[in-house]
């Protein structure tokens, strides 16, 4: 297995129409969820990935499943649970050009991850954990659930991939400031977004985080910079690597999650560092084009094609 991830994903409503909810009539239903938007990233690459978690026993959460198996996802260690509900998420597009996201994932399925549900073999057989600041902000059993699972990576000998994903919605900035920091304590890889990096660290300055993460011991740190691309860092090793014009956004919901499929997809073709950095402001970029956290992340050809390595026929 190449990477193997695990968290909560949610069935995202997207409306028609812009406007307050109160006015919306008709919503397009799609899969969203932090770790497993990065996998199916990931599988379209044409990387072998797992996912774990637990959904609902119910038809949103056979719909979460079967979405993500049939994207090449493993999604043999996903428990289905009769008595707790699959979680909601849905957009609202109004007064930004970001959609408003309001969530409905309090005590769901698997906001009750807990240590028991980690299976140590699974996980150590992977190249790469990835985790997000997303999975700990659900309860205290899956905040310890995170740790085991980042204890066992270490342990043997797989690298370990955190991306921050600072969520408001769920918890307190202190809380979340307290959780995340002692968790970046043990990545391997960890990549920012710089306006969140901010607020966890009070620094506004890219080099400054890049010396502060890799003080903590990240052999390789991203700080994503939107559509101005991103600052790497690996060692001695540091560039800016410029992101990709796009002409008209559509949604930028699922873009840092393509952003960290790109990057590790990188990694994991042994590309150089700024190969990775393209890789990833790539799939970043391409995200935005279409509506839907995971629908708009490409083929390996197809990013290709977009990063014009490759010509594309179209008659």
């Amino acid at each position: 297995m190449d990477v193997v991830s695990f968290g909560e994903s949610l069935v995202v409503f997207n409306p028609d129409t812009p406007g307050p909810l109160r006015q919306v009539n008709g919503f397009r239903k799609s899969l969203g969820g932090a770790e497993s938007n990065v996998l199916i990233a990931l599988a379209r690459l044409g990387h072998k990935v797992g996912w774990f978690s637990k959904l609902g026993d119910d038809e949103f959460g056979r719909y979460i499943l079967n979405s993500i198996r049939a994207e090449g996802v493993d999604t043999s260690q996903v428990k289905m649970l009769r008595q707790e509900s699959t979680g909601l998420l849905f957009k609202e597009n109004y007064q930004s050009s970001n959609p408003n996201v309001i969530y409905y994932r309090k005590n769901s399925a698997a906001s009750t991850l807990s240590v028991d549900d980690i299976n140590e073999d699974y996980l150590k057989q992977a190249k790469i954990l990835h985790f997000t600041g997303i999975t700990p902000a659900l309860s205290s059993s899956a905040c310890e659930a995170v740790f085991k699972a980042v204890e066992i990576a270490k342990t043997n000998g797989v690298l370990v991939s955190f991306d921050p994903n600072l969520r408001l919605k769920l918890w307190s900035l202190d809380e979340a400031r307290s959780t995340i920091l002692e968790l970046a304590h043990y990545a391997d890889i960890i990549m920012p977004g710089i306006d969140e990096a901010e607020l966890l660290l009070g620094i506004k300055d890219v080099e400054a985080i890049a010396d502060y993460f890799t003080a903590q011991g990240s052999k390789i740190v991203a700080i994503k910079l939107g559509s101005e691309g991103c600052y790497l860092r690996q060692e001695s090793e540091s560039r800016y690597v410029p992101g990709f014009k796009v002409e008209k956004v559509i949604d930028t919901v699922g873009a840092g999650d393509g952003f960290a499929a790109g990057l590790l997809a990188g990694i994991l073709r042994k590309e150089s560092l700024e190969e990775s950095g393209k890789y990833a402001n790539g799939i970043g970029a391409m995200a935005t084009l279409a509506q839907g956290d995971s629908d708009g992340y490409p083929y390996f050809e197809q990013l290709l094609e977009f990063m014009g390595r490759k010509q594309r026929i179209e008659r």
